[in-house]
């Protein structure tokens, strides 16, 4: 009897076992396999009289495997939207649209799903109107699943792009006493505790802290002690707007450069990495870059104006230049072009359309329109910043970025004049000790895609939009 349980025990570690493939993994093989599993969600479920058609993905592609198998084996749980665990034999597909596919020898349902109750139903396109209601449910489209492997791949390839060029990647402070930008519009820090306490507050960090809308200022810290640094984190704004353009909580990438004393190295930079990071996506996410623009941005032509990108030079114009341009034009615009006012979104993408719908930068702003980090170009009367932005088709500003004021003794004047001396003297440190001419960018990672994808609403291309009614507020 032992002998016999002996052989059978023999029999069974003979039996090869089963090789975990993705489903990615399975659509590229090149050879059949004997046996091999296969976990994801169910997309579709056919039932025929002499065989059962599974359609299942797992998040690593936009094309589903199928998966044939008999019709015994199909259950009450074997639904739309059901999580299922599938052995068997990778075989050759006959079918030209498919080079693999699964024969099942047996279909495990490991999370049944009420087809009644999902709001996403099979086979149907959902708008991205319609699945914005359900922030915790989304990523289960085809929409949006294609959205987060591009955004996977955009984020690999910008990191790519720096540490292939020697740039030391820095993890800037969240939480900040500083103002980068100026403008205000920060989210203030409190404890809970601090939060009910209306009457002499105790700071919990001594002084005021807020979530940072820039890693700039911490990055330039770091430029004094290598050359070439860079960050890509989240930064928050408090600009109460729910328009299509704004997040409250967005990705930016930033850089700075020592050792540069042209702003066309900056925007060499900018161009380098905006055309590398594009060309990269593109190859590695062909098929979920085409559902964007076959299905959500058709009319946009953003694959014409891709290639365009790729192939030629950016545009190049002053701020002068832009200013003049827009006063002779002869579309009437909400906002009256002037020489040392702000262009707003309807002047910047006018100006992109007219240079012939490729990104241009615009250079040398106004002194005052500035932050006091910028270094003056000591230009006379209309007295201009070595600035730059970046706009691109359908977007408008991307990119913004400057050569930093690396003199002490303007810096030092500014600043009093703004009265900022006590607060940024640790930024005067920086010029007192080693200073060098540096400069450096910032590019909206939200924005970036937006461009690359045509899609038209900023939340769309975020994981985790913001609802009031959401649990995941």
């Amino acid at each position: 009897m032992l002998g016999a349980r002996w052989q059978a025990l023999r029999r069974c570690a003979a039996l090869p076992r089963a090789v975990r493939l993705r489903v990615r993994q399975a659509l590229g093989a090149r050879e059949p396999a004997a046996a091999v599993k296969v976990q994801g969600w169910v997309r579709s479920v056919r039932s025929q009289k002499e065989v059962l058609f599974l359609h299942i993905n797992d998040g690593s592609s936009l094309e589903n495997l199928q998966v044939v198998a008999d019709p015994s084996l199909e259950n009450r749980d074997l639904t739309f939207g059901s999580a299922v665990e599938v052995e068997g034999k990778l075989v050759k597909s006959p079918h030209s649209m498919q080079n693999m596919e699964l024969k099942a020898e047996t279909i495990r349902v490991v999370g049944p799903c009420d087809t009644w109750s999902f709001p996403l139903k099979m086979k149907k396109r959902h708008p991205l109107e319609y699945i914005r209601q359900f922030p915790h449910l989304r990523c289960r489209s085809s929409t949006l699943s294609s959205l987060l492997r591009i955004r996977s791949e955009a984020t690999a390839a910008i990191h790519s792009f720096f540490q292939d060029n020697g740039y030391v990647h820095i993890h800037t402070p969240i939480i900040t006493s500083n103002d980068c930008e100026g403008a205000g519009e920060l989210f203030q820090i409190e404890t809970s505790n601090e939060a009910k306490e209306s009457a002499e507050k105790t700071h919990f960090f001594n002084v005021p802290a807020f979530l940072t809308v820039s890693g700039q200022l911490h990055l330039e810290v770091m430029a004094g002690a290598f050359t070439h640094v860079f960050t890509f984190g989240p930064t928050f704004r408090a600009e109460n707007s729910q328009s299509r353009r704004h997040l409250a909580e967005f990705y930016m990438v930033e850089a700075e450069l020592s050792f540069i004393e042209s702003l066309q190295d900056v925007m060499q930079v900018m161009e380098d990495l905006f055309k590398t990071a594009t060309s990269t996506v593109l190859s590695k996410c062909p098929h979920d870059v085409e559902l964007f623009h076959k299905y959500i941005a058709p009319t946009q032509k953003t694959k014409d104006r891709l290639e365009q990108m790729l192939k030629n030079k950016f545009v190049t114009i002053s701020y002068n230049e832009a200013v003049e341009i827009l006063k002779q034009a002869s579309q009437t615009f909400t906002f009256k072009p002037e020489w040392g006012c702000d262009l707003q979104t309807e002047h910047e993408k006018y100006l992109v359309k007219h240079c012939g719908e490729v990104p241009v930068f615009v250079i040398n702003f106004p002194y005052d329109l500035k932050p006091f980090y910028m270094r003056d170009n000591e230009d006379g009367p209309q007295h201009t910043v070595a600035a730059v932005d970046l706009l691109v088709p359908g977007i408008g500003e991307l990119c913004g970025g400057s050569l930093r004021e690396e003199r002490l003794r303007f810096l030092e004047s500014r600043l009093q004049r703004l009265g900022l001396t006590d607060a940024y003297q640790w930024y005067l440190d920086l010029r007192k000790f080693g200073s060098v001419p540096h400069g450096g960018f910032g590019m909206g990672f939200e924005r970036y895609l937006q461009y690359i994808l045509g899609v038209d609403n900023i939340k769309d291309v975020i994981p985790f939009p913001r609802f009031s009614h959401s649990c995941l507020l």
